[in-house]
């Protein structure tokens, strides 16, 4: 992936190729959709003129401008070189963490760690139930990863923090982010429905005890606050308006999560706001060298919907046992309520 700056009519463009293949065209940090006629012709419409680039002599340092299908330049292009990734200590602790999770062992023994932590602050049966949930959460992650062809490490459990996906690709889009952010929270609605559904069937309280956990555990996920799922699709809609917009947008999830952690004294929370609060300088960094492909309005607004709806399905469960005598089925609403 290489990034070229083009002039046109004292206008700057940023284009992000790879090879002769371009991937985005932005102007004034605002993506702008292209269309592909031919193969390495693209063409999109500026200030009432039909723009088009011919990128089939990249390679000979050479692009082809047209202007209403006329030819209008062949411009020069400076040396195409990849941009050299930066090593830093956060690289060290990428590279170290992606050795330690390679291991199945590791994975095996998170698990089992995990199950013995929750058992031993609640029972085990909680425990068993925290993990299912947890598990089917994290599936609809890895569900979403593979439909987007994207190769998967699997789930791993970190004792009294939750589950993590872990993928061995990057993501393309804003849309694969939205989409794989938003499937683990979805299956999560699923276990709940099933499990009201067997409470109603057996009569028997564990299974609306799973569907209440699991309905509180995957709204406090899609909390609009970076790392969580919420704050990966706040990210993914407000970073495709415009990186000011994003930025702007996910400083303010940061003080909600900031408030909600002082309220609520969720001491865990400040530790996800502070891995939050470092994406969010990468993400802000790296704007003009971003490779994923934004979400063009339409993908904004449904995106947005898709949440609205997730959040409405685990809000409904949880008041569906709001009157309930059982302190554990009606402490969620309760929580909300407060």
């Amino acid at each position: 992936m290489v990034r070229l700056q083009l002039s046109l009519a004292d206008e700057i463009f940023i284009l992000h190729l790879n090879g002769s293949q371009l991937i985005q065209l932005f102007h004034q940090q605002q993506a702008i959709a292209f269309d592909n006629p031919e193969p390495k012709l693209y063409e999109f419409d500026f200030q009432g003129q039909r723009i088009g680039l011919d990128t089939s002599k990249v390679h000979e340092k050479s692009l082809v401008v047209f202007v209403n299908q006329q030819q209008v330049s062949q411009l020069a292009l400076p040396e195409l070189q990849e941009a050299e990734p930066k090593r830093g200590i956060i690289g060290l602790l990428a590279l170290g963490f992606k050795l330690f999770k390679s291991a199945k062992v590791v994975k095996a023994a998170l698990a089992g760690a995990s199950v013995a932590g929750y058992a031993w602050l609640f029972s085990i049966e909680f425990a068993l139930m925290l993990i299912a949930c947890l598990v089917v959460h994290e599936y609809g992650h890895v569900r979403a990863m593979k439909y987007f062809g994207i190769k998967t490490k699997g789930i791993y459990l970190i004792p009294f923090v939750g589950g993590l996906a872990v993928s061995d690709d990057k993501i393309t889009t804003r849309w694969q982010d939205v989409v794989i952010s938003l499937m683990g929270p979805a299956f999560g609605l699923i276990t709940s429905v099933l499990g009201v559904v067997l409470y109603y069937a057996t009569e028997m309280e564990i299974f609306a005890g799973v569907a209440v956990l699991s309905a509180l555990l995957n709204l406090f996920n899609l909390l609009p606050v970076l790392p969580l799922d919420g704050g990966h699709v706040l990210k993914s809609i407000s970073f495709s308006m415009r990186s000011w917009i994003g930025l702007s947008v996910c400083l303010l999830g940061v003080l909600f999560g900031l408030w909600l952690s002082y309220t609520f004294g969720l001491m865990l929370l400040v530790f996800f706001l502070f891995v939050g609060a470092l994406e969010i300088i990468f993400e802000w960094r790296g704007r003009h060298y971003s490779h994923l492909i934004p979400l063009d309005t339409y993908g904004q607004g449904f995106s947005a919907v898709m949440y609205a709806l997730v959040v409405a399905g685990h809000v409904a469960v949880m008041m569906h046992f709001a009157d309930s005598q059982s302190p554990i089925l009606s402490l969620p609403m309760k929580i909300l309520a407060s």
